[in-house]
């Protein structure tokens, strides 16, 4: 099997669900006692909130880069980013070390086009939902629609993620709160939904959606399993 490079703590809550998913995919894929060769590094979430809000993505993509080649260093045979938010740094990542990315947006595009969706709704952090990064990558290379919430939607959705998810508070009317994005999005013609940040995978679940919920948290463990199977 090959050794993949995790940076996590984006937040810690959804990286130690890429562990565990990680592992249980390995262990169904290989039998046995098989767990998958790992290395983690976690960083503060807080200072990288901050740089974020600050809009340093210069500073934020030199931490990644780092991060990616220490991992690269020690022996990752490819380096995976347990967030969807960081990924608006990932050419720096790539530039700053010779193993391959495994991207979290190549892995649902993929994944939604083999559903065979193509008008989709995103919900994430306000920098995945309106910075051009993401939804760009999906509509150029796998032809995806991709719908985002209203304003003031979008400003609940980033609220909940960054004052509660982050830090593992799970809320009913925060649940529903994001039920209802979700129906708005749907009734704007989404066919299906990009849960695009890994920490709303503990708020909702498809009982909270009409359509099919892509949860990029699972969807990029199971590239992630692929890649150290293959």
């Amino acid at each position: 099997m090959r050794t993949v490079g995790l940076i996590g703590g984006m937040s810690w809550e959804s990286s130690a669900h890429y562990y565990r998913l990680i592992n249980q995919g390995v262990r169904a894929a290989a039998g046995g006692a098989h767990s998958a060769p790992l290395l983690l590094l976690s960083v503060d979430f807080a200072e990288i909130a901050a740089l974020q809000h600050d809009g340093d993505w210069d500073a934020l993509g030199e931490r990644m880069a780092t991060a990616a080649r220490t991992l690269a260093d020690a022996g990752a045979e490819a380096i995976v980013l347990c967030t969807n938010t960081m990924h608006k740094v990932a050419d720096a990542i790539e530039r700053a070390q010779p193993r391959p990315l495994l991207h979290i947006a190549d892995a649902t595009g993929a994944a939604i086009v083999a559903g065979g969706y193509r008008r989709v709704g995103l919900l994430g952090t306000a920098f995945t939902m309106e910075q051009p990064f993401y939804r760009e990558r999906l509509a150029a290379r796998f032809g995806l629609d991709v719908l985002i919430p209203g304003d003031d939607d979008r400003a609940d959705v980033h609220r909940i993620i960054y004052d509660e998810l982050v830090r593992g508070l799970i809320r009913a009317e925060s649940r529903a709160r994001y039920a209802g994005v979700i129906a708005r999005l749907v009734e704007q013609g989404a066919e299906a939904i990009i849960l695009g940040c890994t920490e709303i995978m503990l708020l909702v679940g498809q009982a909270d959606s009409p359509v099919p919920l892509f949860d990029t948290t699972a969807v990029h463990a199971e590239a992630v399993v692929g890649f150290v199977t293959g």
